[in-house]
């Protein structure tokens, strides 16, 4: 079982090439909670995410033997870029396995971060599979991304910085993928300060860990499916259940909406950038997905940055519709004229900002005398949507809500 020497241990190493990353009290965040909140700032990392700790330090760790045959590693993205950098530092070669559709932000990094990269399967589940034959055939050393004591230790010193941050901690709130950092934070902040909770989530699309805790056996799903890619693992891993069923006191699972919601408030409201895995602890905290009390003082370990820009369009839309900033719609028009600019006066009645049209007169879903409609709406909240579909349909149009 992972011990504080072993994260205590870690430590130097990892300070040698990751920082030390800030702890920021939110007072957007507490004041929207009623808890106090301290967001520990990992976005900031070098790679931009906690990743480089656990890579240092298991490339620390190899042999000359080791070192000279090179590492091999699978990754959706950001252990990918720390162990290329790790391994570039040390003069190690690195072959690094990505899902196809890994987003290419990440490629792109981690090839300039020196890794040689190799892109196979449509998961990380397949990607693992596909370095461990380059491991066999190469006679490289597999860096596991969560599942290897070296690496759960480096990731470990994450929660050594939150204890000496914020002594007073209550509660810290950590994002489950595979399990590799949640296990060495548990394990450092149980250590130090015993009386602290540690409450894990994990996306709804990828949360096989509940199901592990209630039967006592880890369960693989078959698919993932979230917009947090770097939390999107089949399943955790076997060294990390064993630490999680321990010292973990709660898991608990978000959805997408709500992670995207969590993002979109971050870039708002804090001028914060985080990925969808960096924002799940956050968004368990917005949501309610645990209790907590009044004034309870609560670190979210925001754990990466590396949002590809074609995601953060797409997360950003979802967080803007679930706090009703933006709607998507469709009704039907008679084909006159006139028809539009009756339908457009209504949406300035309620000063309602237009961003796109899209008018169909040839939809084989319409009548021969009508036209389709969709149109893309900048709007002010929730309460602005239901007044202006109100309206709407009280002016007679048949109006789908597409977002």
């Amino acid at each position: 079982m992972l011990s504080l020497d072993d994260v205590l241990d870690a430590e130097p190493r990892v300070a040698a090439v990751a920082r030390r990353t800030p702890l920021d009290h939110s007072h957007t965040f507490s004041r929207m909670t009623g808890a106090e909140i301290h967001l520990k700032l990992e976005n900031f990392q070098r790679t931009g995410s906690f990743k480089i700790r656990g890579a240092t330090n298991r490339i620390a760790a190899l042999t000359d033997e080791e070192r000279a045959a090179g590492v091999v590693t699978a990754s959706a993205g950001n252990h990918a870029q720390g162990v290329a950098l790790a391994a570039t530092r040390a003069g190690v070669n690195a072959t690094i396995v990505m899902p196809e559709f890994a987003p290419i932000s990440k490629v792109n990094a981690t090839r300039r971060y020196g890794g040689q990269v190799v892109l196979h399967g449509v998961d990380y589940s397949e990607a693992q599979a596909k370095a461990h034959e380059i491991e066999a055939e190469e006679g490289r050393t597999y860096v596991h991304a969560f599942d290897d004591p070296a690496v759960m230790a480096g990731q470990g010193t994450l929660g050594l910085e939150i204890t000496e941050q914020c002594p007073d901690v209550e509660t810290v709130v950590v994002g489950i993928g595979g399990g590799g950092l949640i296990s060495g934070i548990a394990t450092a902040v149980k250590a130090r300060l015993p009386d602290t909770r540690v409450v894990g989530v994990q996306a709804e699309g990828a949360s096989s860990l509940a199901d592990s805790l209630q039967k006592g056996a880890i369960v693989e799903l078959d698919s993932v499916d979230t917009i947090a890619d770097g939390i999107a693992t089949r399943r955790v891993g076997d060294r990390t259940f064993e630490v999680i069923r321990e010292r973990v006191d709660e898991v608990v699972t978000v959805s997408d909406e709500e992670i995207a919601m969590a993002v979109t408030h971050l870039l708002e409201r804090s001028k914060t950038l985080v990925e969808g895995a960096g924002a799940v602890p956050l968004a368990a905290v917005l949501a309610e997905a645990f209790d907590y009390a009044d004034d309870e003082v609560i670190v979210p370990a925001l754990c990466g940055g590396n949002i590809d820009l074609n995601v953060l369009s797409t997360v950003m839309m979802r967080g803007l519709a679930e706090t009703g900033r933006y709607l998507r719609i469709r009704t039907i028009l008679k084909d006159r004229p006139g028809a539009l600019l009756h339908l457009a006066e209504i949406l300035v009645d309620h000063r309602t900002n237009i961003h796109a049209i899209h008018h169909d007169r040839a939809s084989k879903d319409v009548a021969m005398n009508a036209a389709e409609v969709e149109l893309d709406l900048e709007t002010r909240g929730e309460a602005h949507v239901a007044d202006l579909l109100d309206d709407l349909r009280e002016h007679g149009y048949a109006v789908e809500v597409l977002v």
